[in-house]
Order: structure tokens, then C-alpha cells, then sequence
């Protein structure tokens, strides 16, 4: 998801409680603040020699120890508040990916990306999801795509191409 996406959704969903879901199932604990917002810029060099550049946003949630048994989660409304506030300080990058950092004690630091989002009763409900490396030069550096199947019939063999 884009920075300005993330906002607009914000923006439609203001009445709403924000949660945040950083595994199936898992929510960020209803104690936690906005305690930093990052404006990255990665230039990269990848294993085919390519030169690579981006931007993205990244935000990151911490749980307060001192509001263990907080119920309340923050609104949709506040944390737009918080984003536009930095925006003022430091402008955004509308096409900038969108991350959150996070961990707890079972969970450990990630930048995790938006995988999607949902409405449910009176919460938005953010989806995180972990991003997997990748190799950027695959066809430079001679790296075959796996194509994985999913038919129910086929037998996996030894050199069948599907495992």
C-alpha cells in the first residue's frame, strides 16, 4: 500500500477504532502509539550490477508497558492527526511503499508491509504481513523463477517439476 492510500482509507474510516493485525490473528495491543515515522530513501546495488532506488514510509507502533490493560484502541481519527502533524514537518512521498515496524515479546522486529485491509463493526483492521526476499536479478544472474502447482491429482516426482 502507498503512503497516500493508507491515508485516504484513514480518511474514509476516521470514526473508526485502528487496529492493527501484524500476524493471523495477532493484533497490536490496544496500548500502542505511533512513536516514529521514518522518510527512507534506499539506494541499492543488487547482485546483477543493477542500481535500484525507492522510497518508503515507515511507521512504527510500540506497545506501552505502563498501559498493559488498555482496551481502547486508538481512532483512525488520532493517528491521522499524528501522520498529518509530521507530514507538516517533514512532507510525504505519496508513492511511497508503506511500512510498519513492530515487535513484543513473541514477535520479532519487522518491517511489515500492508497486505490489506478490513472493516469490522467499528474497527478498521490494518493487515500486516511479512515480505519475503527476493532476487532482483534473476534473469541477469541465471536464477529460474519457480513455478509452484496446486493441483490436488498430481504426483510429486523426482525431477516432475513440481516440488
Amino acid at each position: 500500500m502507498k503512503t497516500q492510500e493508507l491515508f485516504n482509507v484513514l480518511e474514509a474510516h476516521k470514526d473508526k477504532s485502528l487496529l492493527f493485525e501484524y500476524a493471523p490473528n495477532l493484533l497490536v495491543g490496544a496500548n500502542y502509539h505511533i512513536t516514529e515515522v521514518k522518510h527512507i530513501t534506499i539506494d541499492s546495488v543488487d547482485c546483477g550490477a543493477q542500481e535500484n532506488s525507492w522510497k518508503e514510509t515507515v511507521i512504527q507502533l510500540w506497545e506501552s508497558p505502563s498501559e498493559l490493560g488498555k482496551t481502547e484502541f486508538m481512532s483512525s481519527y488520532k493517528a491521522l492527526g499524528i501522520l498529518n502533524k509530521v507530514g507538516k514537518m517533514k512532507s510525504y512521498v505519496s508513492n511511497a511503499e508503506v511500512k510498519f515496524e513492530y515487535s513484543n515479546t513473541n514477535f520479532h522486529t519487522a518491517q511489515l508491509f500492508v497486505n490489506d485491509f478490513e472493516i469490522r463493526g467499528n474497527n478498521l483492521i490494518v493487515k500486516l504481513a511479512v515480505e519475503k526476499t527476493d532476487c532482483k536479478a534473476k534473469e541477469l544472474c541465471g536464477v529460474p523463477e519457480v513455478v509452484e502447482t496446486t493441483s490436488s491429482n498430481e504426483v510429486c516426482t523426482p525431477g516432475g517439476g513440481c516440488c
